[in-house]
């Protein structure tokens, strides 16, 4: 246990003395496997897009079919996230934790189940694959919801944005891996089998961390003032705060626009570029440099706002400067032979976008302070999810089946490719309309942090009159 990262608060005055705030070395691990976890469920997800031509090839499946996998955990988010905000709020993190990682563990080794022979379904052997995968999406609100909390419950005021990025950004870590890792494991298709038994690893390893380490709900003692009231609202009673709440409501709906829009890139990427001639390992390295850039991107906005608290214009800029990126990258996936340019586009947008996520995260849980943080976060990703799939499925109708053309690389048993020219300039345009209404309509105060402060403020000014009045 470390010693007291000390805030003042009233209380405890019938003792003589003041509630001290504490911090726990064991926040780390709990940090880790939340990491852990959240990367190994981003991982899952996107295993199949990086290489969905060879999967569809494998499995005898439409390429429409492969998108269903990762389409999936869309779908079921949207209502599991209100059941994952109510688990997290009502039950505890501990729980919540606990069981996403045996859904992620458990979804990940039925997918198994499609490649082992005593098992096969034949041609439907992609059941096995849909039914693991939607294990998987069940366990996603659970993990995705979990970062502020956990930092609101473990972390001190001048860490929670530092711990939530940390943990937020674990996911597109994830999907990182996924980009790089896909391709090279799958050159051909016949080695999809290796593929699914490696993502079981980090699955089965969360899991196992989970069960065995987590064993307390909350802390013993508080790390700051505003953990001690957490989840100081119930369930529905938040809900409907949030659901009244102006700059919430707008936050929600940019923000979760923002996500669902860069769910889409990251899952269509390899099939916007191979009919342009680009291979499936530039569209990995693409996509590891869309979240690599974003990482860092993530880690010093995340750094910059823990010392400024400038939530709300570190935001603003972001979004539009994303918004630039994704016109560049819409414009430049036209042509071929544009590969620098592509790869420029794509880290500037993860740069700025992903920079966003834990930043915006955080600035949920402000605007509706004292609402529970597994409520205000899980609300927005339930708002995202639902945007992802309304776009992922309007971005795949605007598409255009072309005639087949020999410098294309897409490896689909139909006839001729797809071209998302469209599609490209369309989420463009709605990433560049979300930037400009955020920016001109988003405002609201910092209500956690002004109830920190001002009950340092009144606690402080007892303090003095205290040391006044002489002793009995």
């Amino acid at each position: 246990m470390e010693g007291g990262e000390a805030a003042s608060l009233l209380g405890e005055r019938s003792l003589g003395r003041l509630p001290q705030f504490k911090t726990y070395r064991r926040r780390w691990f709990l940090l880790a496997v939340v990491c852990l976890l959240n990367c190994s469920n981003a991982m899952l997800w996107l295993t199949f897009a990086p290489v969905a031509d060879k999967t569809a090839s494998y499995f005898h499946i439409s390429l429409e079919t492969v998108n269903w996998l990762s389409l999936v955990y869309l779908l079921i988010s949207i209502p599991f996230g209100l059941v994952a905000t109510w688990v997290l709020d009502s039950v505890g993190l501990r729980w919540a934790v606990t069981l996403s990682a045996w859904l992620n563990m458990t979804g990940s080794i039925i997918r198994m189940f499609s490649v082992l022979k005593f098992l096969s379904l034949g041609f439907q052997s992609y059941w096995y694959l849909f039914v693991g995968q939607c294990l998987c999406a069940l366990a996603q609100p659970l993990v995705i919801f979990s970062p502020t909390k956990l930092a609101a419950l473990w972390f001190p005021d001048h860490q929670r944005a530092t711990a939530n990025m940390v943990a937020s950004m674990s996911n597109p870590l994830g999907i990182l891996i996924a980009n790089v890792l896909s391709p090279a494991l799958v050159p051909e298709g016949k080695h999809i089998p290796l593929m699914l038994g490696v993502y079981a690893i980090p699955a089965v390893t969360a899991c196992a961390l989970a069960t065995v380490g987590i064993h307390e709900k909350v802390p013993p003692t508080p790390p700051s003032a505003s953990a001690t009231n957490s989840t100081s609202q119930p369930f529905l009673t938040g809900l409907k705060m949030l659901l009244r709440n102006k700059s919430y409501i707008i936050l929600a709906v940019c923000f979760g626009g923002g996500i669902g829009m860069f769910t889409c890139f990251s899952a269509l990427l390899e099939q916007i570029l191979c009919e342009k001639g680009y291979s499936n390992v530039f569209a990995g390295l693409n996509g590891a440099l869309f979240t690599t850039c974003g990482l860092l991107g993530a880690f010093l906005l995340g750094l910059y706002v823990d010392r400024t608290r400038r939530f709300i214009e570190s935001t603003k800029i972001c979004f539009c400067l994303s918004a630039f990126a994704s016109i560049v990258f819409a414009v430049a996936s036209r042509f071929r032979h544009q590969a620098i340019t592509l790869a420029i586009a794509s880290s500037l947008f993860g740069f700025f976008g992903f920079a966003i996520y834990p930043v915006a995260m955080e600035l949920a849980v402000e605007c509706s302070y004292p609402v529970g943080e597994g409520t205000s976060t899980g609300l927005i990703f339930v708002a995202s999810q639902v945007q992802g799939v309304i776009l992922m499925i309007l971005l795949q109708a605007l598409t255009v089946r072309v005639s087949e053309d020999p410098s294309s690389t897409c490896a689909l048993d139909q006839d001729g490719a797809l071209d998302w020219t469209v599609s490209t300039l369309v989420l463009a345009g709605l990433c560049s309309a979300m930037a400009c209404f955020y920016v001109i309509f988003f405002n609201t105060d910092y209500k956690r942090l002004h109830a920190e402060t001002n009950s340092g403020t009144l606690v402080n000014a007892e303090d003095r009159a205290a040391a006044t009045v002489p002793e009995a």
